[in-house]
């Protein structure tokens, strides 16, 4: 029993280092850093929010009009598009069609891995916001409707669930590195823009995004290096 335990924790390390998982360990060890280094800030922070978050809101209004954020008219629309993205519609649209293809092709645990990614992820992000019942920014106008809570960013944390994690499951299938990669880098570039739209949109802090990145794409991670561990031990 020993044996199979020390051989499950040998093969998460091996895939946590490996060129698949390398991208996703970093991108969560830095959204970490990130998070606890605007963690201390606000310690140091007088008043209610960080100082780092109201600069950087400020920094994308205009000088002379806050309800204007920063760039031509066009990037606004923009940025409501692909903030959609990240939406309950279209991340929830995005699961029931890559489960139905599982269960279509007899994918059953892959597809019990999305489905156990996505709900334990999105209970997290629940518990979070209402545990620390943060406030939307009042410093800037917001250019999106929002009723929740802050913290942590839902957008950015589920975004980062879902495309990571499927992302893991497709690259899984290829066999050439160079497509691996292209799969990879595209998951996380969409993750980072849906998040950094949140905070041009003044409905959160930078802190919120950042926190959200760092819960999604460990929750994505930890979810598959488990499936694969279960894998493992039933091969």
């Amino acid at each position: 029993m020993k044996s199979s335990r020390d051989s499950a924790g040998r093969f998460h390390w091996r895939w946590l280092i490996s060129r698949e998982g390398r991208p996703f360990a970093a991108f969560a060890g830095l959204a970490v850093v990130l998070f606890l280094a605007l963690r201390f800030a606000s310690e140091l922070a007088e008043g209610e929010g960080l100082a780092f978050d109201k600069a950087l809101l400020l920094a994308l209004r205009q000088p002379d009009d806050l309800a204007q954020p920063i760039g031509p008219a066009w990037l606004q629309t923009v940025m409501v598009d692909i903030t959609a993205l990240g939406s309950t519609t279209v991340l929830t649209l995005m699961v029931v069609l890559a489960v139905s293809y599982l269960l279509a092709i007899r994918q059953r645990l892959v597809a019990l891995v999305i489905i156990a990614s996505v709900t334990g992820g999105a209970l997290l992000n629940f518990l979070l916001k209402a545990g620390f019942a943060r406030p939307r920014p009042d410093l800037v106008a917001h250019l999106v409707k929002e009723t929740s809570m802050s913290f942590p960013s839902g957008h950015s944390a589920n975004s980062a669930v879902i495309y990571l994690t499927l992302a893991i499951l497709l690259a899984g299938t290829q066999t050439q590195l160079r497509v691996r990669w292209l799969i990879i880098i595209c998951a996380l570039l969409l993750t980072i823009t849906i998040g950094a739209t949140r905070v041009y949109l003044g409905v959160h802090w930078p802190s919120d995004v950042v926190a959200g990145w760092a819960i999604g794409a460990s929750w994505a991670l930890f979810c598959w290096s488990m499936s694969n561990g279960v894998r493992n031990r039933a091969g």
